[in-house]
C-alpha cells in the first residue's frame, strides 16, 4: 500500500490544495468549553482547578504545587544517561540562546541629542508543558532556559499530572535544572485559564509559553482575547523534506516518522525532482513503521500527507516559500545554494546529516516554532520572545533649539497645539538663558 499519496508535476495553482494543513471541525465547540473553563476558573479558582483536574486528568488533588520533597524524589529517579543528555541539550541551548540577548542600541546625534534602547525581562511568564503518552521534559529546556537569559522575574510552569498525581520527574529535573521552583500539576484547559486569569494558587502571568494539544491552543487564543499575549499561534506538528538524487531514501522515512508520531493530525510533506524517490520512501516507511510503538498514530498522519513531484530546483523553492513549513529539511547536495532563497520556514535542517529530531532535542536552536503556515509572520521562540524594548531619549538645551523648528511645523500641522507648545515653552526659556 502507498502510504503517501504522490502528485506528479501539479501545476502551482493546485499547490494550495494538494498541501491543505488538517482542519479541525470542531472549532466553535472548543471555543466554547474554553470560554466555559475559564469563566469558572476565574469565579471559583482553585476549586474549579480540582473540579476540571478530577474530570480531565482522573486525579483527585487536594494540592496543585509541586513540593520540594517532590524535587528530591524526582531527583533521585531521572537515570544518570538521561542526565548526561539533559545537560549536553542544556549547555547547547544556553549557549546558542545567550547570543541572541539584544544588546543596547544608541543613535547620537552631533547637534545635541540621542536616543537609545534597552532590552528588559519580562516580570511574569507561564510555561506550558505537555503531559500524558509523551511528557515533553525537552520543552521545559526551550523555555525556561531563554526566559531565564532574559532575565524574567518570575517563571511559572504548569504540567498536567499523571494517574499517580505526580508529575514525570524529567520534567521536574529540568525544571530545577533550569531554575524554575513554581511548578503547578495542572493541565489543559483549565491551566492556561489559571496562568491566565489567576487563582488562590497560581498566580497570572504576563505573556504564556508552550505547545499542546488543540484544547490547550484553543485555551491559548482565548487567553489572547482576555488580554494575556501568548508566543504564537500554533496547530499540529508539520515537517517538508526537500530531496534529491544525494538522499538517503532510510533518512527521508525516518523524518518523515519523526513528525507522524507527532499525533494523528500532524502533517509530513516530501518534495522531490526525482520521480523514483515516492516509491523508495515508501518502501523504507513500511520498514521503519514496523519498529515504533506509536505505529498507529503515524499510520493517520501518514494517510493525511503527500509527496510532491516537481520539475526543478526553482519550483521545489516556490512550494517551500507558499507553505512555510514549522521545520524543512534541505536534503540535497547543494544546500547552501538554497538558503538565500528560504524565505518562510520555521527551523531549517541542512544536509543529509541533519535530522530534525536534533533541532527537538540537543543542537541549540528552539523547538517551540510557528506552525500552520505562521512561518510567514513569526518567528521561533528565542531570548527576545521574552523581553521588551524600552527606547530613551536625551535632548539638550542645543538638541531643543536645533530639533524645536520642525516639531513645531507638524504639530501645527496636524492641529495638536499643546505639543508645539510643550516645545515652544522651552524654546523660549531656552532663549532667555541663551541671552
Amino acid at each position: 500500500m502507498n502510504r503517501l499519496r504522490t502528485a506528479y508535476y501539479p501545476v502551482c495553482s493546485a499547490w494550495a490544495e494538494l498541501l491543505r494543513r488538517p482542519q479541525n471541525d470542531s472549532d466553535c465547540g472548543l471555543q466554547q468549553l474554553c470560554s466555559t473553563i475559564f469563566a469558572e476558573v476565574e469565579r471559583r479558582g482553585d476549586e474549579a482547578l480540582r473540579q476540571y483536574t478530577a474530570e480531565f486528568d482522573k486525579v483527585d488533588l487536594e494540592r496543585f504545587e509541586v513540593t520540594e520533597a517532590e524535587f528530591e524524589q524526582a531527583a533521585t529517579i531521572v537515570e544518570p544517561a538521561l542526565r548526561e543528555a539533559i545537560l549536553l541539550s542544556k549547555h547547547n541551548i544556553e549557549a546558542f540562546h545567550r547570543l541572541q540577548i539584544p544588546r543596547k542600541c544608541e543613535y547620537v546625534n552631533e547637534n545635541g541629542f540621542r536616543c537609545w534602547q534597552e532590552a528588559r525581562g519580562l516580570d511574569r511568564v507561564g510555561l506550558y508543558i505537555p503531559g500524558g503518552s509523551a511528557p515533553l521534559f525537552s520543552t521545559v529546556l526551550m523555555l525556561a532556559i531563554p526566559a531565564q537569559l532574559a532575565g524574567c522575574r518570575e517563571v511559572v510552569l504548569c504540567t498536567p499530572p499523571g494517574p499517580d498525581g505526580k508529575v514525570n520527574p524529567a520534567i521536574l529535573w529540568c525544571a530545577r535544572l533550569c531554575g524554575v521552583s513554581q511548578v503547578y500539576k495542572v493541565g489543559g484547559v483549565q491551566a492556561i485559564a489559571a496562568m491566565t486569569v489567576g487563582t488562590e494558587t497560581i498566580c497570572k502571568v504576563d505573556k504564556l509559553f508552550g505547545p499542546g494539544n488543540r484544547f490547550v491552543t484553543a485555551a491559548k487564543q482565548q487567553a489572547l482575547g482576555c488580554g494575556v499575549p501568548i508566543d504564537m499561534p500554533a496547530g499540529p506538528s508539520e515537517i517538508m523534506v526537500v530531496a534529491d538524487e544525494s538522499a538517503s531514501p532510510a533518512f527521508v522515512a525516518s523524518d518523515l516518522l519523526s513528525q507522524a508520531e507527532h499525533g494523528q493530525d500532524s502533517q509530513v510533506i516530501l518534495v522531490t525532482c526525482v520521480e523514483t524517490l515516492p516509491q523508495e520512501v515508501e518502501v523504507e516507511l513500511e520498514r521503519q513503521l514496523l519498529e515504533l510503538p506509536r505505529k498507529a498514530v503515524a499510520e493517520k498522519a501518514l494517510a493525511a500527507s503527500i509527496c510532491v513531484v516537481l520539475h526543478n530546483k526553482q519550483e521545489c523553492l516556490d512550494i517551500i516559500n507558499s507553505y512555510a513549513p514549522e521545520h524543512l529539511l534541505l536534503s540535497v547536495k547543494d544546500y547552501a545554494s538554497w538558503i538565500p532563497d528560504i524565505r518562510h520556514a520555521g527551523s531549517v535542517f541542512l544536509g543529509n546529516y541533519s535530522p530534525e529530531s536534533a533541532g527537538d532535542y540537543a543542537s541549540g536552536t528552539n523547538h517551540t516554532l510557528p506552525t500552520n503556515g505562521y512561518a510567514r509572520v513569526y518567528s521561533g521562540v528565542g531570548v527576545e520572545a521574552f523581553m521588551k524594548r524600552i527606547s530613551f531619549q536625551e535632548i539638550t538645551q542645543q538638541g531643543l533649539a536645533y530639533l524645536g523648528p520642525a516639531i513645531e511645523v507638524m504639530a501645527e500641522r496636524e492641529g495638536l497645539i499643546a505639543h508645539r507648545n510643550a516645545v515652544r515653552k522651552r524654546m523660549e526659556a531656552n532663549g532667555n538663558e541663551l541671552e
